[in-house]
């Protein structure tokens, strides 16, 4: 009877690494092609909406009218990582080049 049961336990364990084998490369495959719809649907449009943001930073030239935090203004002198622009007769402020959001 233990000769019996030891088989049976032996096939059972057999049978259950084939299926975990195969499941294996099911689970493998869904995460691959879950990869690839992220990659198609989130990655791909976020890279090329940055790569016009950063063109339109680079394009920024002194006198253009731009909005940076909400605030509209004119350029005025442009550094390296700052933008000094005029909100008002006068009126001069700094602010960040990320800040940037149109230009017009």
């Amino acid at each position: 009877m233990e000769e019996s049961s030891a088989v049976i336990d032996t096939v059972n364990t057999t049978a259950q690494g084939a299926a975990t084998a195969g499941d294996w490369w099911g689970m493998l495959l869904y995460c691959v092609i879950i990869f690839a719809i992220i990659y198609l649907f989130m990655v791909r449009p976020n890279k090329k909406r940055m790569a016009e943001y950063q063109k339109m930073i680079d394009s920024l030239q002194v006198g253009n009218r731009i909005m940076a935090g909400g605030i509209y203004g004119t350029i005025k002198k442009i550094n390296e990582k700052t933008i000094e622009m005029e909100v008002a007769d006068g009126v001069v402020i700094e602010v960040n080049k990320g800040a940037v959001a149109t230009v017009e």
